[in-house]
């Protein structure tokens, strides 16, 4: 598969790095401090902006007093955290101008976990704290091509959520799927998947981005839906 497009929107955790102990650990601590299941509160939380998920599973508490506490946990643990492979060759192959990050996780937080992955931090992303509503809303993807001056249609999402995935869609972006946290039959809404970032390679031809891959078949995710 040979694709061009103008500009590219990365989520973050999960596609450009591996988060998940810190978040886990983080939202174990919340959600045992909450009386809430750890095990519905992590699978709530992933892909969404902690906010939205304190507002769902918590609806009595102050959102952001439990938004600076999940924060400030998360922020102070980097155990395991580290870049995902094949993330550095292909950022350190575009321009700024051809990219940017969009995050459900704070401003705060998304620069301190690219800051220690050794992710180059883009002069503007979205995170969390720029949208009123966080994903699968399209609202961030669309504010994401707003921010390279792009029009939806002329940026890939890359993605390993569902939630993410449908954002990307309905911001009207095609979207690339990557098999770290999510199922391949979960990620069928997506355009394209591929098991992750190593499978692709990136240019810049005639001042577009040139993404070459080689996509997980139909047929595959349809039989991994079928076992399950």
């Amino acid at each position: 598969m040979i694709l061009r497009v103008r500009g590219i929107l990365f989520d973050m955790d999960g596609v450009l790095v591996s988060s998940l102990g810190s978040v886990e650990r983080s939202w174990k601590t919340w959600a045992e401090s909450r009386e809430i299941d750890p095990a519905l509160a992590i699978r709530t939380a992933h892909g969404r902006r902690a906010i939205e998920t304190v507002r769902l599973l918590r609806p009595d508490l102050n959102d952001e007093q439990e938004l600076q506490w999940l924060e400030d946990m998360e922020v102070a643990d980097n155990d395991g955290l580290e870049i995902l492979h094949g993330v550095k060759p292909i950022i350190g192959s575009l321009p700024q101008k051809h990219w940017t990050v969009v995050t459900s996780a704070t401003d705060r937080l998304a620069r301190a976990r690219m800051a220690y992955g050794g992710i180059p931090v883009p002069a503007r992303m979205i995170t969390a704290d720029l949208v009123t509503k966080g994903k699968p809303d399209p609202e961030p993807y669309r504010r994401g091509a707003e921010l390279l001056g792009l029009a939806p249609a002329d940026c890939l999402v890359i993605e390993d959520s569902a939630s993410g995935a449908k954002a990307g869609h309905a911001a009207g972006c095609k979207v690339l799927a990557t098999l770290f946290s999510h199922s391949l039959e979960s990620l069928a809404i997506a355009d394209w998947i591929v098991r992750s970032l190593e499978d692709v390679q990136v240019r810049i031809v005639a001042d577009q981005v040139e993404l070459e891959f080689e996509p997980v078949s139909r047929e595959a995710i349809a039989t991994s839906a079928a076992a399950h």
